[in-house]
């Protein structure tokens, strides 16, 4: 992967430091892949240059903090951040349409589910923190909780796969297929759920 390569060099050099600046440049809608960042640095442990528990800890960091700056971004300026020549094309009025829908549709989950999704992850945060009806600590629970499933298991699959990088990168596109499948599962039935509540809800003839 074109990403990978780009990554590696950078990683080895800066180790720690340049895989948490990088998860923080993930967090604001920059199109890196987070899952590929993380995969690199569990990648470099793999050959010796950083430790992998460590590595977790750090990628926990670099993806909570940068979601947390874009919650409280949203908190703190609200609709006059859209205003910034660098957020118009990452808060576009198609994403933060999107991202009402799901908030909708599915509630405080769609802060868990947009931890596997990059192009709504900005917009859904930042959303959240604007709406202030969303507490912080309850933004922190849904997005930790899908972290701690998501960050080990791209940072250990680059530790365990870093002398065979074949075997990896097969691994790593059948878990993003995976992933997306499963999100669509959840989607139809999360969306049954949403449509019988609001049957129900509506006054009979």
């Amino acid at each position: 992967m074109e990403v990978f390569e780009f990554l590696m060099p950078i990683f080895t050099e800066y180790g720690y430091l340049a895989v948490f600046v990088m998860l923080l440049i993930c967090g604001f809608g920059v199109p890196v892949p987070e899952d590929v960042t993380l995969v690199t640095g569990g990648v470099i442990a793999g050959l010796g240059y950083a430790d992998p528990h460590v590595m977790f800890a750090v990628g926990m960091a670099g993806v909570l903090v940068g979601d947390g700056l874009i919650f409280t971004l949203g908190r703190v300026y609200g609709q006059r951040i859209q205003t910034l020549p660098g957020f118009r094309k990452v808060l576009t009025p198609e994403r933060f349409e999107k991202a009402a829908q799901l908030f909708q549709k599915y509630g405080k989950w769609v802060m868990f589910v947009a931890r596997f999704l990059p192009g709504l992850r900005t917009p859904v945060f930042f959303s959240a923190g604007m709406s202030r009806r969303v507490p912080f600590t309850t933004w922190l629970m849904m997005d930790g909780f899908a972290a701690v499933i998501s960050v080990p298991i791209w940072v250990y699959l680059g530790y365990f796969g870093a002398l065979n990088r074949d075997w990896m990168f097969s691994v790593l596109r059948q878990f993003q297929v995976g992933i997306f499948v499963l999100l669509g599962i959840g989607a139809v039935v999360g969306g049954i759920v949403w449509w019988r509540r609001r049957k129900a809800s509506q006054p009979q003839p």
